[in-house]
């Protein structure tokens, strides 16, 4: 009997299909409620900062404790990803880099308690997604609260974890996953951390270059295009963040709504610039924020089936010339 050759996917379309499952895990599975690897992570790496951040610590030391913490779980995960069946890893990888499911139930509550109006229940569960003081805040501070939130997070927790999977494998979502946290921890202007988490907040801000600016074009694809692109140009320059300001404004612009503004941080008042323009965000504006969201998601991954499709064609017909 002829011996049957095993059936194998072209190398272009890995990472996409990849991808796709990595997606569909989030969407199903969801962030684990207990014994989340996170967790210990951000044991792992409060005290690694305990040890090194003497004195307002330095920024080599800093560098140092960020490379402590990050690079032996990437390279570990990059060693192991090499192994027979390594690949499974890939799309569970980015299953724990993503937090789209977590974005979007976060999201729902808030708008289900502001159309119930609930407001004490709106305030508790915004402040589960800010870091700002939400105790007195009205149905269009909560509202303007957890818009600014998902539009900000879905690069932080979707696009950008998307966009180092397709440069580097499962690896590359755990690396920008990580950084990412470490930036959320160490990442402060105060006396403990300006010189200490310098190379956090530094190299959370290269990684998330790029991304940020196509979470923001992906924004303005599905909104007011127009708008979106105006408000990105005009007024993303005068935001604190290089990176929070393109993607906010061009989702405030693409959904017509205002952003920014005052808001307590840490028991002060911070007066931030205006983003994007129309009226103030209302409940149903923060479904709207979820959809650009998971349109953008949807958008990438079919792009990126389409580029392996085109790229496993180019290859074999290479191949074969």
């Amino acid at each position: 009997m002829p011996r049957r050759r095993a059936v194998s996917l072209p190398a272009p379309l890995l990472l996409p299909l990849f991808a796709l499952a990595g997606a569909t895990l989030d969407r199903l599975l969801g962030e684990p409620q207990r014994w989340h690897p996170l967790v210990g992570f951000g044991r792992i790496a409060a005290g690694i900062e305990r040890r090194l951040n003497r004195d307002g610590g330095s920024r080599p030391a800093g560098l140092f404790a960020w490379s402590l913490a990050v690079l032996p779980p990437v390279l570990a995960a990059g060693f192991l990803c090499t192994l027979p069946f390594g690949w499974l890893l890939h799309p569970l990888l980015l299953c724990f880099a993503l937090g789209g499911r977590a974005l979007e139930e976060h999201g729902e509550r808030v708008a289900a308690d502001l159309e119930a109006a609930d407001l004490a229940a709106a305030r508790e569960h915004v402040g589960w997604m800010v870091s700002r003081d939400t105790s007195a805040l009205d149905e269009e501070g909560v509202a303007k609260a957890a818009v600014e939130s998902l539009l900000e997070n879905g690069n932080d927790a979707v696009f950008g974890a998307l966009f180092w999977f397709f440069l580097l494998g499962g690896p590359g979502a755990l690396l920008f996953r990580l950084a990412n946290t470490l930036d959320a921890m160490w990442g402060y202007r105060n006396a403990r951390f300006l010189r200490f988490g310098a190379a956090a907040a530094r190299l959370d801000d290269a990684l998330n270059y790029l991304p940020a600016r196509l979470t923001a074009l992906s924004y303005a694809l599905f909104g007011s295009f127009r708008r979106a692109l105006a408000c990105w140009r005009a007024q993303a320059p005068a935001w604190d963040s290089p990176n929070a300001g393109p993607v906010m404004a061009a989702g405030a612009g693409a959904l017509q709504v205002a952003l920014g503004g005052p808001a307590v941080y840490h028991g002060r008042l911070e007066v931030r610039p205006r983003l994007g323009e129309g009226r103030a965000p209302q409940a149903g504006d923060i479904r709207r924020a979820l959809a650009l969201v998971r349109r953008g998601l949807r958008l990438w991954l079919i792009l990126a089936l389409l580029v392996g499709v085109a790229a496993a064609i180019f290859t074999n017909g290479a191949a074969h010339a």
